[in-house]
């Protein structure tokens, strides 16, 4: 069975991320080896896509927790930290008389 997003054929995870960002991957994470001089490129690059996009942030974040949600649920089984209560002391005056 083929994937078509938009007409373009997803055959790999990275595929799917790439067409859902509409950037790849390596964009933001980098590539192994590169230069200072890549780097510098690659980054630029980004800060113009995200100027370009101020919403892309959102997005991501949406893709990957829905990624999350699809293929590791478990991670979002959290047990919520239950913070102590402040007692409050009280004032002489407040005290019984």
């Amino acid at each position: 069975m083929r994937t078509f997003i938009g007409g373009h054929q997803a055959v790999s995870a990275n595929d799917f991320v790439e067409l859902a960002l509409g950037t790849p991957v390596e964009l933001w994470l980098g590539v192994e080896g590169e230069s200072e001089e890549e780097r510098a490129a690659r980054l630029d690059a980004a800060r113009d896509i995200l100027a370009d996009n101020p919403n892309l942030s959102d997005e991501v974040s949406r893709v990957a927790a829905e990624a999350i949600e699809a293929f590791a649920p478990e991670l979002f089984n959290v047990i919520p930290l239950v913070r102590p209560t402040a007692r409050r002391s009280r004032s002489r005056k407040g005290a019984a008389a």
